[in-house]
């Protein structure tokens, strides 16, 4: 378990590991950087992800500050999620990330 002094010694990269490291997460901010959104939305744009792992990767991004939940007191329940203004930033953080994927996407692809 990291200590206080532990994250001090973290270097920036491990920290933004940290908050989109993972199978989903990554994805998850490319869906949610559209706008709110609802939790079935994201499920059928994220083919392949299960509703418990959804919901647990949602669970981690809130709790790390970049996604907000906003739960509408309707009948039925509404639960929406967007990103926070921490999450907007680190959006446009992975945006270069993404373009690289686009620019290199034929090499990339012909070596899987």
């Amino acid at each position: 378990m990291e200590t206080m002094g532990d994250v001090d010694q973290t270097c920036g990269m491990s920290l933004a590991i940290d908050v989109v490291g993972g199978k989903w997460k990554m994805h998850l901010m490319w869906v949610l950087a559209e706008g709110p959104v609802r939790f079935g939305q994201i499920r059928r744009k994220l083919d392949g992800v299960s509703e418990k792992v959804l919901a647990e990767n949602l669970r981690q991004l809130e709790a790390s500050g970049v996604v907000h939940r906003e739960l509408y007191a309707e009948v039925p329940p509404r639960v929406e999620y967007s990103l926070t203004p921490l999450g907007e930033s680190l959006s446009v953080a992975l945006k270069p990330l993404e373009d690289w994927g686009e620019e290199h996407r034929e090499v990339l692809s012909s070596r899987r």
